[in-house]
């Protein structure tokens, strides 16, 4: 059995494929259809580090079970939403699909009886909405000509650049300029510095010649004084009217046109130069974090909760969150100060201080502590008139 029987064994897809044919009706004139869009993106060196670094860094999100509906799930979404992935290579793909075709699915893994076990994200080459009973279904296709169908419900869908469509995200076309002034550039290069190590020499003969004499010519030039000369001393005949060493200069593009690519790759994926190259400041992560990190982590939050939980469960308070500690990210400054301040105030344990420097918890550091001198203000004067307790040792 392999990995698309087991994503989608035969009970899971019921109704068929056959049965599944009529288009859901949306709002718009668009058919409910996505098509992977083969523009390359990935094979760029500069959006490929773009995407890389937001999936490194979504990698890093805790996936965690908030309530007390489903608790067998809280090892599986900490540690191995499925058989095949790590909680932080599922972050990290997903992330990866969401980023380059604007629109990423997630499969529930279930056992016989429909009991929810885990989540796949898959990168169909088609996906389709489809009606079958008047209930919506996502219907994939995938590379190897393989079909499926789940209820739109219980199927996960991250989108973003989310506007014709009433489903799925937009393509990331307006790219495709920016793409294409890259490539040329980087074939401006390579072909820059092949013909400055090509030609070194330019030879010109005194005479008409016919271009088998031609050819003759060049050859023996080359043959007596580039290949087989250990003097050092260049010599030529009558037959050369001039001969003119050419200066070995590589032909790069121009920086302004290099900053215009690299800015509009920047401001397209929410991201910068410092972020790429990790030199990033704890307010430029921030800023980042903010802009890029949290608004997937919340479309993950949300997605997973609904795939998990019934609405009367997410009424009820029970859900999914996809969190960070960014903490992590401040200076040894900034994070001794922060655990000073929240520490004897009961807003940290001993182990959440712990964390935030990275370090193991410890036995008996899970309880909060605070100063004795701190009280309510309504409270100020009770406290006055209450006398203090004697222990054994202070009573006569």
């Amino acid at each position: 059995m392999g990995l698309f029987e087991k994503l989608f064994p035969p009970k899971a897809r019921t109704p068929t494929e056959r049965e599944v044919q009529s288009y859901f009706k949306t709002l718009t004139a668009y058919q409910p259809v996505y098509t992977t869009y083969e523009g390359g993106l990935y094979e760029m060196a500069l959006t490929r580090a773009a995407i890389a670094t937001f999936a490194r860094h979504a990698s890093k999100l805790h996936l965690e079970i908030v309530g007390d509906r489903r608790p067998d799930l809280a090892y599986t979404l900490a540690h191995q939403p499925n058989p095949w992935q790590d909680a932080s290579k599922f972050l990290a793909r997903l992330a990866t699909i969401y980023e380059i075709q604007n629109n990423a699915f997630v499969v529930p893994l279930e056992d016989a009886n429909g009991r929810l076990l885990g989540y796949y994200p898959v990168l169909p080459q088609q996906a389709e909405v489809r009606e079958y009973g008047g209930v919506p279904y996502l219907r994939y296709r995938f590379m190897g000509g393989q079909t499926a169908a789940v209820e739109f419900e219980r199927a996960g869908l991250l989108v973003q650049h989310q506007y014709e469509h009433d489903f799925f995200g937009e393509t990331n076309r307006p790219l495709v300029p920016t793409m294409q002034v890259a490539h040329t550039q980087d074939e401006g290069i390579i072909n820059g510095i092949k013909n400055a190590t090509t030609i070194r020499f330019l030879a010109r003969l005194a005479n008409q010649f016919k271009q088998k004499d031609i050819d003759e010519a060049r050859d023996q030039l080359a043959d007596h004084n580039l290949r087989q000369n250990a003097t050092g001393i260049f010599v030529v005949d009558a037959k050369f009217a001039d001969v003119k060493q050419l200066e070995s200069v590589a032909q790069v593009v121009n920086p302004r046109q290099q900053e215009y690519i690299r800015e509009s790759v920047y401001e397209y994926f929410g991201t910068n130069g410092k972020i790429l190259t990790n030199t990033y400041t704890e307010d430029e992560w921030d800023a980042y974090y903010e802009g890029k990190i949290e608004p997937f982590a919340i479309q993950v939050s949300q997605v997973l909760s609904h795939m998990t939980f019934a609405p009367s469960d997410l009424a009820a308070g029970n859900m999914i969150l996809a969190t960070t500690n960014r903490l992590q990210y401040a200076s040894n400054s900034t994070k001794l100060q922060i655990v000073t301040d929240l520490f004897d105030r009961g807003f940290l344990t001993h182990n959440m201080g712990l964390e935030i420097f990275n370090l193991p918890p410890v036995e008996g550091g899970d309880r909060y502590f605070i100063r004795r001198e701190y009280t309510e203000i309504d409270k100020l004067d009770a406290d006055k008139q209450q006398p203090v307790p004697l222990d054994d040792s202070q009573e006569d």
